[in-house]
């Protein structure tokens, strides 16, 4: 087993109301950890609790978040900026909300650079054609980093994002919903980028999602939460021992049975090894 990067042990509230209840889980180097759950399962507030932002909201945490052995949820908040982008990184969805409208992509690449390096313009330049090469964008078209985010393709938009979160090489990356905006093949484009990355670098992905399809191909590991709990965790190879409700109801949802995803998603990363290429097609067989 590899390093345990995050080790979570957290309750999150609005008031009196509970949100998040004895959230127990780790995240180790170089594995993908889907978190899913139904809408109201907590997956928002568990992303804005792990980033030291849920206060921002009204909210309050307790337990612990440790990352590098610090706990997060005791930090202050110029500290936490130290870590959200350096050592964590958040890919939010909806891509054309979370970029500025208003400026253009070298402009939001400047701003995430100065957050947290001192080193002018020609270190980022030369990190920036690493981080675009590595998530399919032009390197070296400086006509596209001139662009704004309304003259871009939503997939595009949605790489830039990924781009921004890698830019400091953090060990750990938090999709939030990253493919709820996108059309199914460029969701499938994001999921193989985003399983390539956490191969190549090691680093660690906690994928939060409704959609179980994507998981299943992208992650090692499934957390369930439900009504605010983590229910059930277990390796996908393992989701035939799943016992909990919220857990079948959630299989139940698919368009075909677990087992032939899983099956589907080992013979495409075969292929995709083999070609270099992606497989796009989706099994045909229903659930009867």
């Amino acid at each position: 087993m590899s390093a345990v990067v995050m080790r979570v042990r957290m309750a999150a509230e609005y008031g009196r109301r509970s949100v998040l209840r004895d959230v127990d889980f780790e995240l180790h180097a170089g594995e993908a950890l889907g978190m899913v759950g139904s809408s109201g399962a907590g997956k928002t507030t568990l992303v804005m609790a792990l980033l030291g932002l849920l206060c921002w909201r009204g909210g309050r945490t307790s337990g612990e978040v440790l990352v590098q052995g610090k706990n997060l949820l005791r930090i202050n908040e110029r500290e936490a900026r130290r870590v959200r982008g350096k050592w964590m990184s958040l890919i939010p969805q909806s891509p054309m909300t979370a970029l500025n409208p208003a400026v253009t992509l070298q402009a939001h690449f400047d701003a995430a650079w100065r957050a947290h390096e001192s080193s002018g313009r020609e270190a980022l330049a030369c990190r920036l054609r690493e981080v675009m090469e590595e998530v399919q964008l032009p390197s070296g078209d400086e006509g596209f980093l001139r662009s704004k985010p309304g003259q871009i393709s939503v997939g595009q938009a949605q790489r830039v994002l990924i781009a921004l979160a890698l830019l400091h090489r953090p060990s750990i990356l938090i999709a939030d919903e990253p493919t709820s905006a996108l059309d199914p093949v460029t969701q499938m484009e994001i999921v193989r980028l985003l399983q390539r990355l956490t191969r190549r670098h090691g680093v660690a992905l906690l994928y939060i999602s409704h959609d179980l399809v994507s998981v299943l191909q992208l992650c090692d590991r499934l957390a369930v939460l439900h009504a605010g709990t983590i229910v059930e965790c277990l390796s996908v190879g393992q989701i035939e021992q799943a016992r909990h409700p919220a857990t079948l109801a959630l299989f139940g949802s698919l368009p075909v049975p677990a087992r032939v995803l899983l099956a589907h998603a080992a013979s495409r990363n075969v292929a995709v090894e083999r070609s270099g290429t992606a497989s796009l097609a989706y099994p045909q067989e229903r659930v009867s």
